[in-house]
């Protein structure tokens, strides 16, 4: 019973989706009607005003999707304010702009400010009565965790945020027998099977498979190439091509148009908050307003990645390089800001237009920290198959302190599953990573939504490269 009550999630999640854009667009439909059809130099006639509805509720879905704000269940109430909120601003922003163009001139701003209000109203509402009908019809899994050499304390324990959505009741070792190990599996919704050995692994997962048990993976460096890997067949083998050379001369090309776009608007655009950004550290404690420090991109390149400065000046001349923490004693109070903000990365669109950076890639790492991360972590240099970036996936879906061999996960799913679709995704969970900095930084919340938004557009790319039968 509870296996079927399961398969009508995405009818929930899908539901609760119509209502929310419907009510947004019955909304506008009021709006336009009462403050814009009539009001417009030439007024439109009935198959007009629908192209504006219909491009408005287009807009609220392509937002929506972006900012991962419709999936219901898997963010904290806060986490779909948020998104939403920046949805319906961006939205509502731009039909401002539309519909004073189509006026050829500055049409009343009051009607579009009532409207986002209602919008608010509604998104408020929205968030309360479809998370409490969602969680008492879909109450947390009782889940077991099976862990192997490595304690699965750290995942349990992000895990245990969600008690709204995960429960775990048992850890069981991997040392245990296989007929205690299942038992303890038939006891529970679910499993979670963290760092344990391959071949035990697999074993359980087939048994899980056979009985249509849920089961979470932690995944190894080995597993997430594989997720990129090609499907091919051989006469009537199957067989997966892992082609391991990052991207192609083509999404080469397509990426760097995308980059000087960006860049170039960008620049243009945020110039003034540079400016401003520049005359407080100038005038915070008198010195330079840009730090330049030697980095390393694709193949393994150096360069030198220009910041804002947060520390105090020569932060590292007594201690050589390190990692700056949450709570760091050099970071100077208005570099604090710029931190939280994630505007002391500003000045890397210099680095992007000059062709050392990209807009979304791995975060790029200084040499001395390379190389000792590379002693526990063989696979870290796998990050510079790609050029480093701006921002990227890591950034948007870690934490402040989220541990490196997490970080270099996420880096080597961006680029086994890389699309110019999944860069767009995340510019834009960028922009609401810097607006809602405590998302990220400080609160302690799951990130479900954000991974399954990510997770769609990898699926996607993963997808067009099954659909060649050749290598």
């Amino acid at each position: 019973m509870k296996n079927r009550r399961d398969q009508y999630k995405r009818i929930f999640s899908f539901s609760a989706a119509v209502i929310l854009v419907g009510l947004y667009t019955l909304g506008f439909v009021w709006v336009w009607y009462q403050s814009y059809s009539d009001a417009i130099l030439l007024p439109f006639y009935r198959r007009g005003n629908w192209v504006m509805i219909l491009i408005y509720i287009v807009m609220v879905m392509l937002f929506s999707k972006a900012f991962g704000g419709l999936k219901a269940g898997y963010l904290k109430r806060t986490d779909m304010f948020y998104s939403q909120t920046l949805s319906i601003l961006c939205v509502n922003v731009l039909t401002y702009f539309q519909i004073s163009v189509v006026n050829r001139d500055f049409s009343a701003t009051l009607p579009m400010v009532i409207l986002t209000g209602y919008d608010l109203l509604v998104l408020v509402l929205w968030v309360v009565l479809v998370n409490r009908l969602y969680f008492r019809i879909y109450p947390p899994r009782h889940l077991v965790v099976i862990y192997g050499d490595k304690n699965a304390a750290e995942l349990v324990l992000k895990m245990s945020r969600r008690v709204d959505k995960y429960m775990i009741c048992e850890s069981v070792s991997i040392a245990e027998s296989t007929e205690e190990i299942c038992a303890a599996i038939g006891r529970y919704e679910g499993v979670i099977l963290c760092e344990i050995p391959g071949q035990r692994r697999n074993d359980l997962l087939k048994y899980c498979f056979a009985r249509n048990i849920r089961t979470y993976i932690a995944p190894k460096i080995s597993d997430i190439i594989l997720r990129g890997a090609e499907e091919i067949r051989l006469f009537d083998t199957p067989l997966l091509l892992c082609r391991n050379y990052g991207l192609s001369m083509e999404q080469r090309l397509v990426k760097r148009a995308f980059d000087l776009t960006f860049a170039v608007v960008f620049t243009v655009l945020l110039s003034p908050v540079m400016l401003v950004c520049a005359l407080a550290i100038k005038l915070n404690d008198g010195g330079p307003v840009l730090f330049r420090q030697k980095r390393l991109t694709l193949g393994g390149k150096e360069f030198y990645v220009y910041k804002f400065r947060s520390m105090v000046v020569d932060a590292e001349s007594s201690e050589g390089p390190v990692l700056a923490s949450r709570h760091d004693d050099r970071v100077t109070v208005v570099g604090r800001f710029l931190r939280a903000s994630r505007l002391d990365e500003l000045p890397q669109l210099f680095n992007i237009l000059k062709g050392d950076m990209s807009f979304v890639g791995p975060r790029p790492e200084r040499p001395e920290l390379a190389q000792q991360y590379e002693k526990t972590m063989p696979e870290f240099e796998f990050r510079l198959h790609v050029k480093a970036g701006l921002t990227g996936y890591a950034q948007v879906i870690g934490k402040y302190d989220t541990q490196p061999y997490d970080k270099l996960k996420m880096d080597l799913m961006y680029i086994e599953n890389y699309s110019i679709f999944l860069d767009l995704r995340i510019v834009l969970m960028t922009l609401k990573t810097a607006l809602f900095p405590g998302e990220t930084n400080e609160e302690e919340q799951s990130h479900d939504a954000q991974e399954m938004m990510v997770q769609e557009s990898m699926e996607s790319a993963q997808n067009d490269k099954s659909k060649g039968d050749t290598p």
